[in-house]
C-alpha cells in the first residue's frame, strides 16, 4: 500500500500539469501565499548584477530543458539564470536548482517599442535538462488555437509585487483571475484596440491582477481532465496601476503560438 502510494506521487510528478502537491485554490481576494511547490513548473528568471542574482521575471517549464517566458523580459545585455523548484526565493531549499540558459529565442516579430502588437513570447533552452521531481515538473501546453471561455477562473502565479509600487514577496503568490473574452476586453471602456486576438485578458475587477515581477509567468488554467495548462504568459497591465478596474491583466495567448514553440524546439 505504502509503495503504491509513493509510486503514484512520483508518476504524477513526471507527467505534465499534474502537481504532486496540488494547489490549494481558496480564491482569496487579492491573492495569497501558494502552497509550497504546488506550481512546480513556475520558475524565477534572474539576472546577475554586481555578483548577485536578482529576480526579474517568471517563466514556465514546458519540457525538461525548455522554459517559456515573455519577450519583454529578455535583454541582450544581461546574464541570466533560471531557478527551478523554488518557493521562497530567500531560503535555501533542497531540491531546487539553478541552470544557465544555453540559448534564448525571442519571437522574431516582437517589437519592444510596440508592446500592443503582441508576440511577447520567448523560449529559453536550458544548458542541461533538469531532473523532474515532486518540486520540478512541466506544465502542459493547451491545444493549438484553443480559446478560454469568458468567466473561466484561472490562476496567475509569481513573485511579482503585492500591489502597485509595493514590495516584492519572497514567497510564491497565487491569485484567481476570471477570463474576459476578446469581445469585452476590446471594448473602448476596457483595453480597446490595444488588445489583440493573440492575447488573453483575465481580471479587471480592480482587486486582483498580475504586477511588476510577474511578467513572463504563467496563467494556469485547469483542463477538462484536471491537468494544468499554461494558457497565458504575463505580458502587460495598466500604467495606471496593477489592479485597475476594467484594465485586466493581458497575457500572450499560448495556444496562438503552439506551432512557433514546436518550430523553435526542433
Amino acid at each position: 500500500m505504502c509503495n503504491t502510494k509513493i509510486r503514484t506521487v512520483l508518476v504524477g510528478a513526471l507527467s505534465c500539469g499534474d502537481p504532486a502537491y496540488p494547489p490549494l485554490l481558496t480564491r482569496v481576494v487579492g491573492g495569497e501565499d501558494a502552497r509550497p511547490f504546488s506550481w512546480p513548473w513556475q520558475v524565477s528568471l534572474q539576472y546577475s548584477s554586481s555578483g548577485n542574482w536578482y529576480h526579474t521575471c517568471g517563466g514556465t517549464l514546458i519540457a525538461p530543458n525548455w522554459v517559456l517566458t515573455a519577450a519583454h523580459c529578455i535583454s541582450s545585455s544581461r546574464t541570466y539564470q533560471v531557478l527551478l523548484g523554488k518557493y521562497n526565493l530567500k531560503a535555501t531549499e533542497e531540491g531546487s536548482v539553478a541552470v544557465s540558459p544555453q540559448k534564448i529565442i525571442v519571437h522574431e516579430r516582437w517589437d519592444s517599442s510596440r508592446l500592443a502588437d503582441g508576440n511577447d513570447i520567448a523560449l529559453i533552452k536550458l544548458s542541461q535538462s533538469v531532473a523532474l521531481s515532486n518540486q520540478i515538473q512541466p506544465a502542459c501546453l493547451p491545444p493549438a488555437n484553443s480559446l478560454l471561455a469568458s468567466g473561466v477562473v484561472c490562476y496567475v502565479t509569481g513573485w511579482g509585487r503585492l500591489q502597485t509600487n509595493g514590495a516584492l514577496p519572497n514567497i510564491l503568490q497565487q491569485g484567481p483571475l476570471v477570463v474576459v473574452d476578446y469581445a469585452t476586453c476590446s471594448l473602448p471602456a476596457w483595453w480597446g484596440s490595444t488588445v489583440k486576438t493573440t492575447m488573453v485578458c483575465a481580471g479587471g475587477d480592480g482587486v486582483i491582477s498580475s504586477c511588476n515581477g510577474d511578467s513572463g509567468g504563467p496563467l494556469n488554467c485547469r483542463s477538462a481532465d484536471g491537468t494544468w495548462e499554461v494558457h497565458g504568459v504575463v505580458s502587460f497591465g495598466s500604467s495606471l496601476g496593477c489592479n485597475y478596474y476594467r484594465k485586466p491583466s493581458v497575457f500572450t495567448r499560448v495556444s496562438a503560438f503552439n506551432s512557433w514553440i514546436a518550430t523553435v524546439r526542433v
